[in-house]
């Protein structure tokens, strides 16, 4: 963008300099509506989820037998309270939230160890299963452990898969196609651990690493797709495949709080807080917590102050016409599964008006909370994870938009932890001695 044109956003969205300052903020969306007046903006619906959930099940036989450590070939991860890191929070920031303060744990989730794990893995199966039942080697009413057989790892390998990744995105999908017998390429950022891609060569992914950020990585991915037929890319920013993977979890979530006694409603309202990268995972959690809870759910996005791509985007009405970069803002974090600079437009877009906020944090309080968390919970998260944690204070700061919209009831926070389990002692020990506690 034009420098002129910066310099007129800037006088027209007052929020745009505190950005550019790298200072925390929140904005709680003006424009939030209804669940029946913002659905139509989506283009997707119910069934669009159960029919995500349903390939899930066809896939569990399979899921089973490939990785004994899901649920019974289920990917799902437990919600678990944290008292004492409320305690310690409430302290921290000098104010006492109303309601429970519980952890959605999909950094423990089985396979690949992070939120990722829900869409990725979807894509790679939904791809899959297309393939399979085009060639005639699969019908839906199959039992589809069949697939896990020498026979169809040499059918898989005959076709390929591209993904550009910062980290955990390129985790699930190296994994998930490698085991199923795909040839997997990972175009993975500057920002993207080391760890991880070392992982993904051990298990025969190829890796390739760009200079630049996360755009040039999906840039060179979807142009080494272009190049191959046989070549399938899978899109962060536009699929929705990946969108209604993410998706499944609002109803599994609603199955757990029924499970745990936990009531949803006008008098129970469910704030949810989410790390946003480029807001695939965020974005179908958030649009599956909504068919599954519709008004009462309030989800709120978090993203590091280098990294405000999706709130830029939805708060000026620009998405993907704008970048953190175009502010001069350099893009760079700790938080790498969320060191994205321009946000997807098409989740944008399609959940705008069924958001209820944003914030941005530093990567030092992300560093603080990992840090306090451990200390008080025996919870160890990568740094990226820990985003969604402030949220609960975040929101209750601004007395007059819970009072505006009648949510001074009893609430439910739950904070969603997106990744960690798979991190290395070595590294972990790095993270925890950056706290300063």
């Amino acid at each position: 963008m034009k420098n002129s044109d910066i310099q007129k956003l800037i006088s027209k969205y007052l929020l745009l300099q505190d950005l550019i300052n790298l200072e925390p903020v929140t904005w709680l969306n003006p424009n939030t509506t209804t669940l029946e007046v913002g659905l139509p903006d989506t283009g997707l619906c119910k069934n669009d989820v159960e029919d995500a959930e349903q390939r899930l099940q066809r896939f569990a036989p399979y899921l089973r037998k490939a990785f004994p450590e899901t649920q019974n070939g289920l990917i799902e991860s437990e919600i678990t309270a944290i008292p004492q890191m409320r305690k310690a929070l409430n302290q921290r920031y000098a104010l006492d939230i109303k309601g429970d303060l519980l952890l959605k744990k999909d950094s423990h989730l089985p396979i690949s160890g992070s939120i990722k794990a829900r869409g990725g893995i979807y894509e790679v199966l939904t791809h899959a299963e297309k393939l399979a039942l085009e060639a005639g080697l699969l019908i839906q009413t199959d039992d589809y452990g069949k697939l896990f057989s020498d026979e169809f790892r040499r059918f898989f390998g005959q076709y390929s898969i591209a993904v550009g990744s910062t980290g955990n995105l390129g985790m699930s999908i190296g994994i998930m196609g490698a085991k199923l017998g795909f040839h997997v390429s990972v175009h993975m950022s500057a920002d993207a651990r080391g760890w991880k891609k070392r992982k993904l060569r051990e298990l025969g992914v190829k890796v390739v690493e760009h200079s630049l950020d996360y755009g040039v990585a999906v840039k060179q991915g979807r142009e080494e797709a272009a190049s191959n037929p046989r070549c399938f890319f899978i899109d962060d920013e536009n699929s929705k495949t990946l969108f209604l993977g993410y998706s499944v979890a609002g109803g599994r979530v609603k199955k757990q709080f029924e499970t745990m006694g936990i009531p949803v409603d006008e008098k129970h309202p469910l704030f949810v807080y989410l790390p946003c990268g480029v807001g695939g995972g965020p974005g179908g959690v958030a649009f599956g917590l909504k068919m599954a809870f519709g008004d009462h759910v309030h989800c709120i996005f978090a993203e590091p102050t280098h990294s405000p791509c999706m709130l830029l985007g939805v708060y000026t009405g620009l998405h993907d016409q704008i970048s953190v970069q175009d502010l001069g803002i350099d893009n760079l974090t700790a938080a790498d599964g969320l060191a994205v600079g321009r946000a997807s437009g098409f989740v944008g877009r399609t959940m705008e008006r069924l958001l209820d906020g944003f914030y941005t944090l530093s990567d030092q309080e992300m560093y603080d909370l990992l840090g306090l968390l451990n200390r008080e919970e025996k919870i160890q998260l990568e740094p990226s994870a820990l985003a969604g944690m402030p949220g609960p204070w975040r929101v209750t700061a601004h007395a007059d938009w819970l009072k505006r919209y009648g949510l001074e009831e009893h609430a439910i926070h739950l904070v969603w932890a997106t990744g960690g389990s798979l991190v290395p002692e070595t590294e972990m020990a790095k993270y925890i001695a950056t706290a300063q506690i």
